[in-house]
């Protein structure tokens, strides 16, 4: 790769042991991916949640720390494994609730904003069209490649790191022109009615592109998304298919980029409703037992969490109801009366956390919890891995289900 001086002078560790690591890491991906360059980045998200780092990935924090690294630009976080007010009614463990404070502890010390978000991109700050980033999460960079038309690759939890040490990252992938190209298409013969409808769709997606250097062009979407829609569409499509970018013809910015020339040669798919029948079908049937409804991945917008409230207003549950949502949503919704219209139900509003990754095999485990019901596409795709039986229903019908103890 091609160093300026002030990069060379880091790799020497001019600036600090904990500036060479980061460079030198940065320098390692760059070279696997054969970047020419580094791109200056405005921002960086990471994934530092306490099942994915585990006791060896804080001691390697807090070495950092020691190292007195500092991050150079705006750093925020994805969900946190833990909800420290809440954590020890799920079977979560003194140990698990350690390690996370240990790690708030020292993301902190190096100038880390503690956001605790999935959906950054609706609560802190939305990034702009062209923006160069380093993101982690897979929801987020799908919507900031693709809605917002930022630039971003996925990103490993020590890359975003390094790279919010440097305020750099290699430039490789989606920092570059030609790798935002459509690469195959799709003609969608179905109008998404819900949230799930629309995860489902996104999944489908995934699943044929199958790869993260596919990049898929769909056409036929008559009625535009809303960001809740078109978030559980990205993030289906992230998890069944690692895609970190689409276009949508007359909904993204960059889909008016190509025109049919461009677009002529590329293999074509289409969608119906007998596809997305199908999909449905294999997360579960009515009359299904369930132990556990979830609503995470991504967390809840403060849209979503009215439209739960609504729904829970009066009612009793059989299975316990989890709710997860970030922090800058929860302290609105407190403040607007949905989190005790929730909870008066007897559901329970996670705050910075997202269940997936928050242990969720082991709480499975303590709750004795196996046949899960959730209106995320994304998370149920998810947690068949995690000993799960998960199924899929949208918000209203997981909502009457949960009164019922089985799917409606």
């Amino acid at each position: 790769m091609k160093l300026s001086q002030e990069e060379k002078a880091m790799s020497k560790g001019e600036f600090g042991e904990a500036l060479k690591w980061a460079i030198n890491h940065q320098k390692e991906v760059g070279n696997f991916f054969d970047a020419k360059d580094f791109v200056s980045i405005s921002s960086v998200h990471m994934m530092v949640d306490p099942e994915s780092i585990g006791v060896d990935g804080v001691k390697f924090l807090e070495k950092l720390v020691k190292m007195d690294a500092k991050v150079r630009v705006p750093m925020i976080t994805d969900p946190r494994g833990v909800d420290l007010d809440y954590y020890r009614p799920l079977g979560q463990t003194e140990e698990m609730a350690d390690i996370e404070r240990r790690t708030i502890q020292a993301c902190s010390s190096m100038g880390i904003l503690m956001t605790n978000t999935c959906v950054n991109y609706q609560t802190v700050m939305a990034p702009l069209l062209g923006e160069h980033l380093a993101f982690g999460d897979t929801g987020v960079v799908i919507y900031s490649n693709s809605v917002c038309g930022a630039r971003s690759n996925f990103e490993g939890g020590p890359s975003a790191l390094a790279a919010g040490l440097t305020g750099r990252t290699p430039r490789y992938g989606l920092h570059l022109d030609e790798k935002r190209k459509p690469t195959i298409k799709f003609t969608v013969n179905y109008e998404p009615q819900d949230l799930t409808d629309w995860g489902l769709l996104g999944a489908l997606i995934g699943k044929i592109c199958g790869s993260y250097w596919e990049v898929p062009i769909v056409e036929g979407i008559k009625n535009f998304p809303s960001s809740d829609e078109i978030k559980h569409f990205g993030a289906a499509m992230a998890s069944f298919g690692s895609t970190p970018l689409f276009h949508i013809k007359g909904v993204t910015p960059e889909a008016k980029n190509f025109n049919s020339n461009d677009l002529k040669n590329l293999v074509l798919h289409e969608i119906n409703s007998s596809n997305i029948n199908s999909l449905r079908g294999e997360y579960g049937n009515v009359g299904d037992e369930i132990d556990v409804v979830v609503f995470a991945a991504p967390q809840l917008s403060i849209f979503e969490m009215q439209r739960v409230a609504k729904l829970c207003s009066a009612k009793t549950f059989k299975v316990p109801v989890l709710v997860c949502t970030s922090p800058q949503v929860y302290s609105d919704a407190h403040r607007m009366g949905i989190i005790h219209q929730i909870e008066n139900s007897g559901a329970k509003v996670l705050q910075g956390t997202c269940f997936y990754n928050q242990y969720a095999r082991e709480i499975g485990v303590a709750k004795n919890w196996v046949k899960l019901l959730s209106n995320s596409t994304k998370i149920v795709n998810i947690l068949g891995g995690y000993g799960y039986k998960p199924a899929l229903a949208n918000m209203e019908k997981c909502i009457l289900s949960a009164i019922e103890g089985k799917i409606v």
